[in-house]
């Protein structure tokens, strides 16, 4: 089998996600949580409540088809904008459905094209490990900042003895040299004396 043929493109997965009838359980699963959205219930009967089509005069004249078929045209956009909306949130969901979704969309992905689940381990690793870690990490921040400021601190500490101690070795090397040089007076003094007498 040639590389170009073991290629897998999406539409190989959505084609096979489609035949197994997994597209058809994932839409029927949205479509619950969706009809399950009491905000979305809510916004839609205040949107159809204050809608020009029921406070018009004369709308309680009106057969149902005919308000149904008028509050269709003022408010579908609307309506289908804000549950587009929800159903975004429901699919991008990384703790419900969304999660599911990458999952199956993963394993049929790896079936067709022979890998090993999972493909990206360091996205998918979660549970409790997962989360612990996520718990500790402002702790870990805090703790390397109070590295940085004791390192940052005992730099200080250093720079300010550096001047001290270079002072120390000058002034040793000063005194050093001041005895040398009397030393050396003296014993020439001394010589001189010698040589003075022995005439």
């Amino acid at each position: 089998m040639s590389e170009e043929a073991s290629v897998i493109s999406p539409d190989d997965v959505l084609q096979t996600l489609m035949n197994d009838g997994t597209i058809d359980a994932i839409r029927l699963k949205i479509i619950t949580q969706l009809k399950a959205n009491e905000e979305l219930k809510n916004n839609t009967i205040k949107m159809v409540e204050q809608s020009k089509v029921l406070n018009t005069p004369g709308a309680e004249k009106q057969t149902k088809r005919e308000l149904f078929d008028a509050l269709r045209q003022e408010l579908e956009s609307s309506v289908l904008e804000k549950a587009s909306k929800s159903v975004w949130e429901i699919i991008l969901d990384q703790k419900g459905i969304g999660k599911d979704i990458n999952e199956t969309v993963e394993k049929v992905f790896c079936r067709l094209s022979g890998r090993e689940p999972p493909l990206f381990p360091s996205i998918v690793e979660s549970g409790p490990q997962a989360e612990k870690e996520k718990t500790n990490e402002p702790e870990k921040e805090i703790t390397k900042e109070k590295t940085k400021e004791k390192e940052t601190e005992t730099k200080r500490e250093t720079d300010k003895e550096r001047p001290e101690k270079k002072g120390k070795e000058k002034e040793n090397s000063d005194t050093i040299r001041k005895r040398k040089y009397i030393d050396t007076n003296t014993e020439e003094d001394g010589d001189e004396g010698a040589s003075r007498s022995s005439i």
